[in-house]
């Protein structure tokens, strides 16, 4: 199972669209190739841009560069003209936000066509209705030109990519790439679960290996002269009782999940699976799991969870920014969204980042980012046509310190943002149409950038390097397992149940045994056989 995508509640319905799904009669793709295959699969070569100058430089090792101000003269990412001139590129994608305005109402969108040559045509759809739109179009065979792949889709499968989308090997493996240069400026480990059916099946959308910190309210704990940095659980459960304040609203923690993916990162717990000499423990059956479940039991018993922590959903942002409860881990694009939303309102507002403890004390773990959000797959196409839709993308991927990338992110100036000193500062207009879902394509490798207040990539830059020394990865990541895809969503919701039952006090901890007894029986151990022989096929 998929952390990532269970979250986000994509998968529980797409099992049933795609039950009776079949791709006879769609075209001759030639036959499908085995996971095994994707050992030989030729990478493409890693070039870094070397663009902008900064004292918080990017490393191999994953740390994402920061920058406290965007250049004063942006390289022109295209100096020779528009780089994908020709017809225009349908791209069906995802979006978290409100939709953007539509292409005759947004000059950003029309600034982007303008500079890539091409009218680029987004179908946008809102994320959970995102894995029945996508099954639904597959099945009817009237394909966009690319489609963003959910990495654990229900639909996805050697034959249909075999079938009906395209083998980008040919312009992406090795130094082929070197035509592509700003794809080539995305590091290997995003390209690596492209690698399907024994090529390159698709683009990456980059992001950050680090993953994001437990945040902290820092002027919170400054106000209770706290420490903000415990040495073990043992202090970390203290600092949780010494943060909380009833009687002002005032709370540590306030989403159970997450908690329990803290503490399971200070006994260095899997990041979602483990493997061992080719063997795969999924997280949840391990004995630091059952710890887990009974050190956030404590939590709560204690009262340091927010009172709704159990009974209310989406609402662990809110608390967070406006100070009722101190401490919530979460992705790492939320730094600057907090300051975005919350900070004018709070005077003091200030934000930093905890890593995990050692249980018993020492360096925990942090578990490592997803390398990708999702993939981009291309419609089969004769190779004119796949070549402009790769320099389109390969527009879109355009680094930080280029005109393309402050188009993309900041729109047009005047309308869509306005500058202070070098930076760009958004409009009301540019906050609407500058979600226009173009990193739901492809993207750059990310950076750490915030113009309206740029001291705090200092912080940012600091989390990375602490984070990175620690990060363990996901060994399932870049593998793929049909009955995962296909059964996890609705399993992941009845384990919830009792995972949160155990947390509340509710469920006794020895429930939890034959819940895995039962997760084992229904899909657990199919999965597992499917990762483990994908595993082995990828180190032959």
């Amino acid at each position: 199972m998929t952390s990532a995508l269970s979250r986000r509640g994509f998968l529980a319905g797409a099992a049933g669209i795609t039950a009776g799904l079949t791709l006879a009669g769609c075209g001759d793709g030639g036959p499908a190739v085995s996971q095994s295959a994707n050992a030989k699969a030729r990478l493409p070569t890693y070039i870094p841009y070397q663009g902008v100058p900064t004292s918080m430089p990017s490393t191999p090792q994953g740390i994402t560069p920061g920058y406290p101000h965007y250049p004063a003269e942006p390289v022109r990412a295209f100096p020779g003209g528009p780089p994908a001139t020709g017809p225009g590129i349908s791209i069906m994608t995802l979006i978290f936000n409100p939709v953007p305005p539509p292409v005759g109402r947004n000059d950003m969108w029309q600034a982007l066509n303008k500079s890539i040559g091409c009218d680029l045509d987004f179908q946008i759809t809102p994320v959970g209705d995102y894995p029945s739109k996508f099954a639904v179009t597959i099945a009817g065979g009237d394909l966009p030109d690319a489609m963003l792949l959910l990495l654990q889709s229900a639909t996805r499968s050697p034959e249909m990519l075999s079938i009906l989308f395209q083998d980008l090997s040919e312009h992406l493996s090795g130094d082929s790439i070197r035509d592509y240069p700003y794809l080539a400026n995305i590091p290997t480990a995003s390209w690596a679960p492209c690698a399907m059916n024994g090529g390159i099946y698709a683009l990456p959308m980059p992001r950050m290996l680090s993953g994001g910190p437990n945040y902290t309210r820092l002027d919170l704990f400054k106000k209770k002269d706290l420490d903000p940095n415990p040495g073990n659980w043992q202090e970390f459960a203290q600092l949780c009782k010494d943060i909380t304040d009833p009687k002002a609203n005032q709370y540590a923690l306030g989403d159970p999940v997450t908690a329990f993916n803290f503490v399971m990162q200070m006994l260095n717990g899997p990041n979602q699976w483990r493997e061992e000499g080719g063997r795969f423990t999924w997280y949840f059956e391990t004995e630091e799991a059952k710890q887990s479940l009974d050190a956030v039991r404590q939590l709560t018993k204690a009262g340091t969870l927010h009172p709704d922590a159990y009974s209310v959903l989406g609402k662990v942002k809110d608390w967070f920014g406006s100070g009722r409860i101190a401490m919530n881990p979460d992705a790492p694009g939320a730094w600057n969204d907090y300051y975005t939303s919350y900070a004018s309102a709070t005077e003091g507002f200030e934000l930093g980042y905890m890593i995990a403890p050692g249980w018993d004390g020492g360096p925990g773990i942090q578990w490592q980012g997803s390398a990708n959000y999702a993939v981009l797959i291309i419609k089969k196409a004769p190779k004119q046509r796949i070549q402009q839709i790769l320099r389109a993308m390969n527009a879109l991927a355009s680094p930080f310190g280029t005109d393309g990338y402050l188009l993309r992110k900041y729109g047009v100036q005047g309308a869509d943002h306005s500058m202070q000193g070098s930076d760009p500062l958004l409009t009301p207009q540019g906050q609407a149409e500058v979600t226009l879902p173009t990193i739901f394509a492809t993207d750059a490798p990310q950076a750490l950038y915030y113009p309206a207040k740029p001291e705090i990539v200092t912080t940012q830059y600091a989390f990375q390097k602490a984070a990175v020394p620690v990060l363990l990865p996901n060994p399932a990541e870049a593998l793929y397992s049909t009955t995962n895809a296909t059964k996890s969503g609705l399993l992941q919701t009845t384990l919830d149940d009792t995972r949160k039952g155990i947390m509340q006090g509710r469920v006794p901890l020895s429930d939890w045994d034959g819940a895995m007894k039962k997760w084992r029986k229904d899909a657990g151990d199919q999965i597992r056989a499917e990762y483990e022989q994908a595993w082995e096929g990828a180190q032959s």
